[in-house]
């Protein structure tokens, strides 16, 4: 089966330059692995959380999107702890600079993806019509049913389930999105093709979408991971592509 090409969209990449941290990735080197992988369009969130660790990720994200406005699509990486300036922060990503979307990462937040934190980012986000997607692996709050208890209090709200639970949650992941329709899962840093297939039999293929992590994990290579899990040509156009795209469409700027 032959990919799609022209209509692949990456849905979990980065870009940030923190030279204190060691992340040195910015737009340019992520567009020459996009190339390298034939994908079109990718989603882009910077490592670090807005505001508080730091407040120049809006606008260095925003401008990185401006620069590359037919490759890359904006998704705001934040921090629920900042209760009181959340509307603004969503507001202002996604309604002022074209923002489509909210990442979060428990791991860097240290906040449960069930706290009454971050049900309200969930809740900004779902009033926008905005999809969110949490890193969910291995780690302790990242599980997949951690984050299953935020899509049951907000069921109004697209809960996208990156790495669909890492190396040792896959089936956990596959299992919950069963259970509530409101979970996507996202097949970036998982290292089972198998795994693909098996989400699409069982939870259906429009809500399962391509992603890659790069540039810390290559494109090219997630890419043909989704190849090899022999699905359908239908379905393999929903994953690598429309599913995000139809996302993405219905966001309220």
């Amino acid at each position: 089966m032959s990919a799609p090409v022209a209509d692949i969209l990456d849905g979990h990449t980065h870009v940030d330059e923190v030279p204190a941290l060691g992340w040195i990735d910015p737009p340019d080197k992520l567009i020459a692995l996009l190339d390298e992988a034939g994908v079109r369009q990718a989603v882009v969130m910077t490592y670090t959380e807005y505001p508080g660790f730091n407040p120049g990720a809006l606008d260095y994200l925003a401008g990185v999107v401006a620069h590359y406005p037919d490759r890359l699509i904006g998704f705001v990486r934040v921090h629920p702890w900042y209760t009181e300036d959340m509307p603004g922060i969503i507001d202002r990503a996604i309604g002022s600079l074209g923002v489509k979307g909210v990442k979060l990462h428990p791991v860097g937040t240290l906040d449960h993806p069930a706290s009454d934190a971050t049900v309200r980012v969930l809740e900004l986000a779902a009033a926008r019509n905005a999809p969110v997607l949490f890193h969910c692996g291995d780690e302790p709050m990242t599980t997949p049913l951690a984050i299953a208890e935020a899509a049951r209090r907000v069921p109004e709200a697209t809960i996208i389930l990156g790495h669909m639970g890492g190396f040792f949650h896959v089936r956990e992941a596959i299992e919950v999105a069963q259970r509530l329709p409101n979970i996507v899962l996202e097949t970036s840093a998982m290292p089972y093709p198998a795994a693909i297939a098996e989400a699409v039999r069982r939870v259906g293929a429009e809500r399962v979408i391509y992603g890659s992590d790069g540039p810390g994990c290559p494109p090219r290579l997630e890419v043909r991971k989704v190849l090899a899990a022999g699905l359908d040509d239908s379905a393999q156009r929903a994953v690598l592509g429309d599913n995000m795209r139809r996302l993405l469409a219905g966001v309220d700027a």
